[in-house]
């Protein structure tokens, strides 16, 4: 059998001092490696990216930031030798490794998607635009300021780096951002509907949905509705569009927030093709799902809420209110025997009379 080389295999050998030219004949390399093998050739060798992660990595797998925190202002030779730093190589293979996933998983077509990752106070590698995400490699990226200024890079940022931007801006939490179009999620988009709650944990603990009206890709309004929401959700249907979520840890992370929806939605989809009523979680459930998320350092609007309140799924399943006390009093409305009475003795009047 075939040995596969991932991403993660070529950087473990690198650290190693191990030569990455001497892989199986017949191995199977995977794109973001065989992207990094290229990246090796263009910036010396193995040897060299070794001696750069050795010297930055501390003995552990993340790269380190730079000691200087750097902003559109900073001077262009700094901006420049930040964005050919091992630091900033790593951060543009993960946004290649998940572009390369969202193709693989059809979750963009052409050269739809884009994601940014926040690098300063006001800077950002973010994707170029006109580039498909299942061959995005590291030279590809861009380096642009918040106000969608490019500042390093040899191709051309994405059209909707704004959207992202603006969420940075409006979210300092936000560290990374992944935008998309998975088929089932986008369809709940179209009809403008936030898919139902309260059924499965991964979907209640990672994600918090919401839906942004349309405005044209890449239009100001198009991202200041998007940003407006992220003080509460963390994944949102842009409707007529596709998907956007945000992350306070990493690329990965936004990326697994559209593996959840799509899957959740997906299987919404099945199960209501079932023709059996789908089951939901208590109040209670609910209740230790949310104490999760939140310790977790996730948003979502539910939080402090009652249970009873928890499980409302506006458009989709409505009427999810706390019940009322009973006061006592005596319910005022139709009575069926006392109807079916009254009809009857009018029948019988009405034949005397004919």
């Amino acid at each position: 059998m075939s040995t596969v080389i991932s991403l993660r295999d070529l950087q473990d050998m690198v650290r190693n001092g191990q030569d990455v030219k001497n892989l199986p004949a017949d191995a199977i390399i995977t794109p973001s490696a065989r992207d990094y093998l290229h990246e090796l050739e263009f910036s010396g060798g193995a040897k060299a990216v070794a001696a750069k992660s050795n010297s930055n990595s501390s003995g552990s797998d993340k790269l380190s930031p730079p000691t200087k925190k750097l902003n559109s202002k900073s001077p262009k030779s700094e901006l420049e030798a930040f964005f050919n730093s091992p630091y900033a190589l790593n951060l543009k293979q993960q946004i290649c490794e998940m572009g390369h996933r969202l193709w693989q998983r059809a979750y963009v077509d052409g050269n739809g998607g884009n994601m940014a990752i926040r690098v300063g106070d006001d800077i950002a590698i973010c994707t170029p635009t006109l580039v498909s995400k299942g061959s995005l490699k590291p030279a590809d990226m861009c380096l642009v300021d918040f106000e969608g200024n490019q500042l390093c890079g040899t191709k051309k940022r994405t059209s909707e780096i704004l959207m992202h931007l603006q969420m940075m801006k409006h979210q300092p939490k936000a560290v990374a951002t992944c935008h998309c179009h998975p088929p089932y999620a986008t369809a709940f988009a179209i009809t403008g509907i936030a898919p139902p709650t309260c059924m499965l944990p991964e979907y209640e603990v990672f994600c918090a949905v919401a839906v942004a009206p349309y405005r044209t890709p890449g239009s100001p309004e198009m991202g200041k509705l998007v940003a407006d929401l992220t003080d509460e959700y963390n994944t949102i249907l842009m409707a007529n569009h596709g998907v956007v979520t945000w992350s306070h840890n990493n690329i990965e992370e936004a990326y697994w927030r559209m593996e959840i929806i799509e899957a959740y939605c997906r299987t919404l989809v099945v199960a209501g093709q079932l023709g059996k009523p789908i089951n939901t979680f208590t109040g209670p459930q609910m209740k230790e799902l949310l104490n999760i998320k939140q310790s977790l350092g996730f948003v979502d609007p539910r939080f402090g809420m009652k249970e009873c309140e928890l499980c409302d799924s506006g458009d989709w399943r409505p009427g999810a209110t706390c019940q009322a006390p009973q006061s006592g009093e005596p319910t005022i409305g139709l009575d069926p025997e006392a109807e079916a009475a009254v009809k009857a003795i009018t029948d019988q009047i009405l034949a005397q009379l004919k």
